[in-house]
């Protein structure tokens, strides 16, 4: 986690048991309190450093274990030892970047009215202080224009909120990333791509904004792959995960309308999502094709079965206008959605159930046909209209009850709503 003489202490018991057992257990453990505070802080962190299994791994995978540094770095002289350097340390995502210069930062940060020591919030499970100027370095290492800041900035503000509830994506075992969605007229001025291919290769500000995300997540929040990131196989989501919405085409208002916002003002969204799911619609009758989608949603082996939370629909703009079309609001296609996306008691493997009845014990269970819905009401399924047109829809399961969509405008530190990204120049 970056800080190499910070021993950790196991207590090997489970607390919920019993209160007697965990008294014995830290008991127990004494000792070894005792030995690491007195011993030097050089030889506990080789100790704890031979012993982190998060090192051992480092080391099976042939890679340095992340050191941070707080020495000036002399910059290199060429990109690829820039690169070999920041890579040895782990502040990468295993892919080239833009080494962080003065110069470079400086030119970041000129698209903000934000002091750059601010601390916009702590990013766990470090618990690292997220400056404006180290969001800004981090951006630059992802590839980001200076105009991309003031998003990747909202981005950050939601990633470090105590009702964001980040922590948990940080260091679960589940492949869960956050997306940032992009609402409102900056994201047609910075050409974030809501249409063909929108969670594909090709476009700046999608690939950019997302892997500064991640950046910030890794190098500020200490979310490292294989040490606190625990993620049993991660997704393509971890590197970048950004979107905009086809506000163009879409019949019905824009995410960010939806949840109160003017529909000139421009907004960043963030949500917790597992990988994504593809469905593929060849009946074209309204009701058919949302039951086919509401099918794909309720597999009992999807997180939001157990958990509950926000899950999330793209439909593409074509589906959607056809919906509009023959009478369905998005209302309606939340109702719809959420009346068959359920899954019959008995389809539950018995071992499941605890589980199951635990995380959603307001559900009815008296049943073995009791049907267990996707989500707890209509209102919980994220609606999005991206994409270009055809016959597919994308699933995205929630995480669980965490990562809720949390939506900020994009605005000048007084708050004011830009209505270009311009502004941030001539405040």
């Amino acid at each position: 986690m970056g800080v190499g003489a910070l021993p950790i202490i196991a207590v090997p018991v489970d607390v919920r048991v019993n209160v007697e057992l965990a008294e014995k257990a830290a008991a127990d453990a004494i000792d070894e309190i005792v030995r690491i505070l007195t011993d030097s802080s050089q030889k506990t962190a080789e100790k704890y450093r031979d012993m982190h299994s998060g090192a051992e791994l480092e080391r099976k995978l042939g890679r340095p274990a992340p050191v941070v540094s707080w020495e000036a770095i002399e910059g290199p002289d060429s990109l690829e030892e820039a690169n070999a350097f920041f890579y040895d340390r782990g502040w990468t995502d295993g892919l080239p970047i833009i080494p962080p210069s003065e110069a470079a930062v400086k030119r970041m940060l000129s698209y903000t009215d934000r002091d750059p020591k601010e601390v916009i919030g702590k990013i766990p499970p470090r618990w690292g202080r997220a400056t404006v100027e180290r969001v800004a370095i981090n951006a630059v290492m992802a590839g980001c224009l200076p105009q991309h800041l003031p998003l990747v900035l909202c981005a950050t503000d939601i990633l470090a909120r105590p009702e964001f509830e980040i922590f948990s994506a940080q260091a679960t075992t589940n492949p869960v990333a956050p997306m940032m969605l992009v609402n409102g007229p900056l994201a047609r001025e910075l050409q974030v791509n809501g249409s063909f291919n929108l969670l594909g290769p090709g476009w700046r500000s999608n690939a950019s904004m997302g892997r500064a995300v991640r950046f910030v997540l890794v190098n500020i929040g200490g979310g490292v792959p294989g040490t606190t990131d625990k993620s049993i196989h991660g997704q393509p989501a971890k590197y970048t995960f950004c979107i905009a919405e086809n506000e163009e085409e879409t019949p019905w208002e824009p995410f960010h309308v939806e949840r109160g916002f003017d529909r000139n003002v421009s907004t960043v969204t963030m949500v917790g999502a597992q990988a994504i799911h593809n469905v593929i619609v060849l009946d074209n009758r309204p009701q058919s094709t949302l039951e086919i989608a509401a099918d794909a949603m309720c597999t009992v082996g999807v997180n939001t079965m157990y958990y509950g939370g926000r899950p999330t629909v793209v439909i593409n703009p074509r589906l959607a206008n056809y919906l509009a079309r023959v009478g369905y609001s998005k209302n309606d296609v939340k109702k719809h959605l959420f009346d068959h996306a359920r899954v019959p008691l008995s389809r539950f493997p018995v071992g499941t159930l605890p589980q199951l009845m635990q995380r959603r014990a307001h559900l009815d269970f008296s049943s073995p046909d009791s049907m267990i819905p996707v989500c707890d009401k209509p209102a919980d399924i994220n609606i999005l209209v991206a994409g270009g047109g055809g016959t597919h829809v994308l699933y995205l399961p929630a995480f669980s009850g965490h990562c809720l969509p949390t939506t900020v405008p994009i605005a000048l530190k007084d708050g004011t709503p830009v209505r270009s990204i311009e502004e941030f120049l001539t405040r």
